[in-house]
């Protein structure tokens, strides 16, 4: 069975096990944070939070006016549905914004339950790798880790937290982190090394503690992709389907995927029933996760082994 289609059903738009009205994905109580809010995937992840009774839904991006219209579209669908929206200009490209964020939500009391990270940087764009400059490669790096690190830090380290309370985190991630991506070799480079970076956390801390889940959102018109190609170039995915499964994938109906790196196209309720794959999370620890194609795990335990004669 290829990766690239792990379940039989491959899904291009939303289904009732990942709607976010169902029951056991409610989010009631809760406060989202997205970065990357303002369009696109990002602003329809702040919908489909408000669907599933998200308490607050904070969208995060650079442009105040892109932010600005977005909230007034939210508030304006949903204003009898008890959510409240807000929007905060930040970058994750300036370490300072970053930490003005987190502080300026601990000043007003917020606590954030579930941080989604969207926001990313795409350029530079090259067919040839080794002609980026050195400053744009590192660019990228600082931007995709280092910027979505510092994010997901202050987040589980939010001072508000009570003792014992779950925490979840979202990563937006791009099937490109191991599929062939011309011209954005240093953008998929960086999104494989955050999508790593968070499978190590993840190894780190259990569950209970921040169920952490990475997953590809599928082939989008975005606002992006409308620059470089003509909607009639491929059959795209519908947004409702990385929208929705993030509110799946915020639920603990997902809890078992915790550390992983998945598609929205595949089907949850196939994926979770298939015993290859229940097996291989079982004995696998690197499975679904960034690491080097053709091993299925890896051990340094030997180096540690007192020699026998």
């Amino acid at each position: 069975m290829s990766v690239l289609k792990l379940t039989p059903t491959h899904h291009r738009d939303t289904y009732p096990s990942i709607s976010p009205t169902k029951p056991s994905l409610t989010q009631a109580g809760k406060t989202i944070l997205i970065t990357g809010g303002g369009g696109g995937i990002g602003f329809e992840i702040a919908r489909s939070f408000a669907k599933a009774s998200a308490s607050r839904v904070i969208i995060v991006g650079r442009r105040a006016g892109f932010l600005d219209e977005a909230i007034g579209k939210l508030r304006n669908e949903f204003q009898s549905e008890g959510t409240e929206f807000m929007a905060h200009q930040a970058d994750i490209a300036s370490d300072t914004s970053i930490v003005s964020l987190w502080e300026f939500l601990h000043s007003q009391g917020i606590l954030v339950h579930v941080l989604v990270l969207n926001a990313a940087h795409v350029k530079p764009i090259a067919l040839d790798t080794l002609s980026i400059a050195k400053k744009e490669l590192m660019e990228a790096f600082d931007i995709n880790v280092g910027g979505n690190f510092l994010m997901s830090a202050n987040f589980v380290k939010q001072a508000l937290r009570p003792a014992g309370l779950q925490l979840v985190l979202l990563n937006v991630s791009t099937g490109a982190i191991h599929t062939p991506a011309p011209r954005v070799s240093t953008y998929s480079m960086t999104k494989a090394a955050f999508t790593g970076l968070l499978g190590r956390i993840a190894n780190d801390r259990p569950v209970e503690d921040v169920q952490i889940i990475s997953f590809h959102p599928g082939v989008l018109y975005s606002e992006g992709a409308s620059k470089d190609f003509d909607k009639d170039a491929f059959s795209w995915d519908e947004f409702a389907l990385p929208a929705d499964f993030s509110v799946w994938a915020a639920s603990p109906e997902a809890a078992w995927l915790h550390g992983r790196f998945v598609w929205a196209h595949w089907d949850v309720d196939e994926l979770k029933a298939d015993p290859e794959v229940l097996r291989r999370l079982e004995e696998e620890k690197g499975y679904l996760q960034v690491g080097v194609q053709g091993l299925t795990a890896a051990t340094i335990q030997p180096m540690f082994d007192v020699k026998k004669n």
